[in-house]
């Protein structure tokens, strides 16, 4: 069997890949992330360790993965298990904690669905705050549920609706088509935003604070470890999607390429979103006559509570402002959301000869009663709880495995044939540097010196109990059920494929 195969499986054009893997990098953290970071780390200054970590972190991993994918024909524990059946564990350890991620991230773009509606009449009211925590998510301490928020539970229905259409498609039909509309739409949106960002009165002050470098923070190697992890995390690394995504190209794509060109078109949204963001922070501090340090945030309190406050000072148009910003986060989301679950669903449509449909109906049904709890009052806590540990030490520790298994076990030199024997720019030296040293030497330090602090300090104060059971229990769970999933027979067909790969490697 041949793991690519009819319509469902394989892309239209190379134009509909690029979007689609553009489309999975560019998500909410672009808009509400990378913008603050920039001004927390030097601002102007940040873009030179940014952009070194772009080059030698960002588009290594890239050509990695995709070329991965694009050699091995498949998710990402079959291609591993391609390699080694001991190495398919890891394969499944990233999309498991992928479809972790996905439950709690469409809960983020279900609150961004629901305050498109709130745009028009400013529903957020004067306090956005209070509005947000206590009236919208009715939040409540550590074990204390609450009720069900019935506008939570109806956006959630909303975005795994959507997904569940566009992933039912095919990636044809479905995850290309859709890609080819959310991704104009998002840069019209964003273009709008920056438009009316910079033109402003106030807004200079805030590119000032956005923009200005000071380059003394360059000696800081917080700053350079801290623009790894941006890196890192903004292009998609470690989830499986880059790979599952490959496997759908023709023989003949050029992977190299394709690399670079979605990670600067990445970099060219954040650094876009930063102009939109800090315009419109600019604005907020002189209509309030007070410093740009006091209104910039980042993260869901710069989209739910910041800008509403913005939104509420706005000159004129400020309900169509705020529909269009919302509207951006639910399409940078979606798109997102879209190649998470492909990259679960690919997985189990491999490993159980699963036909696309009856897999992403599945996933999607599970996905969505999986986000019910994040519903309820408890629900912003366990998300805040299961991110932290899931970000430092789910992904990361998939993508320093990567590095370790790919770089040191395994011969680097197959991927790096295959992609420069189907590439215009061929990859060099630098390319297995990059991943066998520089990534793999900044990824273990940031996972010793978050495990140093996590020892030492406890996160955001949640109990014990929290921390051990959706903190460290959880992370430990799902290494645990990857490797169950791995030993669990594939089918003969998929088998055969395995074992043809395996004697052409």
């Amino acid at each position: 069997m041949k793991i690519v195969k009819g319509g469902f499986r394989v892309w239209r054009s190379r134009l509909g890949f690029i979007l689609a893997a553009v489309g999975s990098a560019v998500g909410l953290g672009n808009i509400w992330r990378f913008p603050y970071m920039v001004y927390e780390n030097g601002g102007g200054a940040f873009l030179l360790p940014y952009f070194f970590a772009v080059l030698t972190a960002g588009i290594p991993m890239l050509v990695l993965e995709m070329g991965l994918g694009h050699k091995m024909r498949g998710s990402a524990p079959l291609a591993f298990r391609k390699i080694k059946e001991k190495y398919e564990t890891l394969g499944w350890w990233a999309v498991l904690v992928t479809a972790v991620v996905t439950v709690y991230y469409s809960v983020i773009v279900a609150w961004a669905v629901n305050y498109m509606v709130f745009a028009v009449k400013q529903s957020w009211g004067a306090d956005p705050n209070a509005f947000f925590f206590k009236d919208y998510l009715g939040a409540t301490g550590f074990w204390d549920f609450g009720t069900i928020k019935t506008n939570v539970l109806l956006g959630l229905a909303v975005v795994w609706g959507i997904t569940y259409v566009i992933l039912y498609n095919g990636i044809k039909e479905g995850i290309e088509k859709a890609s080819k509309i959310f991704m104009p739409l998002l840069i019209v949106l964003l273009g709008v935003m920056v438009v009316r960002g910079v033109t402003l009165p106030g807004a200079i002050e805030g590119l000032n604070h956005f923009l200005e470098p000071d380059f003394s923070v360059l000696k800081d190697y917080n700053v350079w470890v801290s623009a790894y992890g941006q890196v890192f995390f903004t292009l998609s690394l470690g989830f499986g999607i880059m790979i599952a995504y490959s496997s759908y190209l023709p023989k003949k794509s050029d992977v190299v390429n394709n690399a670079f060109i979605t990670a600067f078109a990445n970099c060219g949204f954040s650094f876009l979103s930063g102009f939109a963001v800090f315009g419109i922070l600019g604005y907020m501090a002189q209509a309030q006559g007070v410093p740009i340090n006091e209104v910039a945030s980042g993260g869901i309190g710069l989209a739910f509570i910041v800008f509403p406050k913005a939104i509420n000072l706005l000159p004129g148009m400020n309900s169509f402002f705020g529909i269009l910003f919302f509207m951006s986060l639910v399409v940078a989301g979606l798109s997102s959301i879209i190649s998470l679950v492909e990259a679960f669903t690919s997985s189990i449509m491999d490993k159980f000869k699963m036909t696309r449909k009856k897999a992403v109906s599945v996933v999607s049904l599970g996905g969505f009663l999986c986000t019910i709890v994040f519903a309820t009052g408890l629900g912003i806590s366990i998300l805040d709880l299961v991110d932290h540990f899931l970000n430092n030490y789910g992904l990361a520790v998939v993508g320093l495995a990567e590095c370790i298994i790919l770089g040191y076990l395994w011969k680097l030199t197959t991927v790096k044939e295959h992609v420069n024997s189907v590439s215009d720019f061929k990859v060099g030296n630098w390319w297995d540097i990059s991943i066998k040293y520089v990534t793999s030497i900044v990824l273990g330090y940031m996972l010793i010196m978050k495990v140093k602090t996590e020892l030492t300090v406890a996160y955001g104060g949640y109990p014990t109990s929290a921390l051990m059971t959706l903190g460290w229990g959880l992370v430990i769970a799902l290494l645990v059920l990857a490797y169950v999933m791995k030993n669990i027979s594939w089918n003969e067909d998929v088998l055969l494929d395995v074992n043809s790969a395996k004697e052409e490697i």
